[in-house]
């Protein structure tokens, strides 16, 4: 799989990586969405119903969802410190795969981790 290193270097290509601070809300369970996130720096809580379910960090992709079919984002993600965030919507990312193909392996793996994850604790 890829490091956390390599990610960042993915991302760090995106332009325009927006910052979060601590506490501000980056997008809402239910809400439609056309971009997944990679953390460049710092840690996002990842909430269902209101409960935090997984802390992720520098070098973590979320929100993949929206860019398999997903209509609508299937939980919170807030910033849990202040962050920097690039973003990618589904050109960015077949771009993405096409230069790491790794990348896709690596973006299916997270997402899959995360359903397992929150299917379980349903």
């Amino acid at each position: 799989m890829l490091s956390p290193v390599v990610t960042v270097s993915i991302f760090q290509k995106q332009p325009d990586p927006k910052p979060f601070s601590a506490g501000e809300v980056i997008f809402e369970e239910g809400q439609p969405g056309d971009n997944m996130y990679g953390i460049l720096e710092g840690t996002v809580d990842i909430l269902v119903n209101g409960k935090v379910v997984e802390t992720i960090d520098t070098g973590e992709v979320f929100g993949v969802g929206v860019l398999v079919g997903v209509k609508n984002r299937t939980y919170t993600a807030i910033a849990k410190v202040d962050s920097k965030l690039a973003f990618v919507d589904e050109k960015g990312f077949l771009f993405a795969v096409q230069e790491t193909p790794m990348f896709a392996l690596k973006v299916m793996k997270s997402y899959s981790e995360r359903l397992s994850r929150l299917q379980h604790m349903v």
